[in-house]
């Protein structure tokens, strides 16, 4: 278990960091391309969603959603990302979208350090800018 804490700029700073932006955000992308054919379809976003069982639980406590519900907001998300309308998602397009949600992320932290807790294993995007930001402290430093 590791604490890490971040803040806005140690995410922005992440994103600007194209090479292992791009490298990471490349790392999602395939681990969500299931059948590997190269890009994302609308079940494939949709599997890696329900995994996360967002709408699912509510502080822990399960909650049900009508399904309807449920296909909407998967539908409306799949849209977002799918910004040529060819219905199916590919790499720039995941790659752009995820930019603007990390950098929205960014923005919604400011300044305000957060601490996270963090298992060793753990591999999100915020770990990662934390790590990345850390690597840079040791590089300056020695």
């Amino acid at each position: 278990m590791g604490v890490v804490v971040i803040d806005g700029s140690t995410v922005r700073s992440f994103v600007e960091d194209e090479e292992q932006f791009k490298k990471t955000i490349d790392e999602g992308f395939a681990a969500l391309d299931l059948n590997n054919d190269g890009v994302l379809s609308r079940s494939e976003l949709r599997k890696t969603f329900e995994s996360m069982r967002l709408l699912e639980s509510h502080f822990g406590v399960d909650v049900v959603t009508p399904q309807e519900e449920l296909t909407s907001l998967y539908d409306s998300i799949f849209e977002k990302f799918d910004t040529d309308q060819s219905g199916s998602v590919d790499r720039e397009e995941f790659r752009s979208e995820m930019k603007k949600i990390v950098l929205a992320i960014a923005d919604g932290l400011g300044s305000c350090p957060i601490t996270m807790a963090l298992d060793d294993d753990d591999d999100n995007l915020l770990k990662k800018a934390a790590d990345l930001e850390a690597s840079k402290l040791e590089k300056k430093a020695s």
